[in-house]
């Protein structure tokens, strides 16, 4: 039952590094490494300037939501009346807003400064 075991592990860890080693040669080749050169000037940079503020207003978007995924089921775990449950529920509140507050006085809410 083992061997079995070992053979139906060991095949797919098998074709896995035989694609890597494939895939890796593929990525090295001398054409891909070389750059891209096509005659014409550039008419802009490459890189557009990115602003800070859409990257922190999704990371919060993300913070939050992951958050309240975790506040989600607490109603259904506070039927139980388990007061250890309650208080969890109220340490996970009191973080949220004070990473809330935090963020606030950072002035990263604020869309306009």
């Amino acid at each position: 039952m083992f061997n079995l075991l070992l053979v139906i592990l060991m095949i797919p860890l098998l074709i896995f590094i035989f694609f890597l080693f494939i895939k890796f040669k593929s990525l090295m080749s001398k054409e891909k490494m070389s750059p891209f050169e096509c005659g014409f000037d550039p008419f802009s940079f490459s890189r557009v300037p990115f602003s800070l503020k859409f990257f922190f207003i999704g990371i919060i978007f993300l913070i939050f939501d992951v958050e309240i995924i975790i506040i989600l089921p607490y109603p259904i775990f506070l039927i139980n009346k388990n007061i250890s449950l309650f208080v969890s529920f109220f340490v996970i509140n009191f973080i949220i807003l004070g990473g809330l507050i935090f963020e606030w006085k950072l002035g990263m809410i604020d869309w306009l400064k």
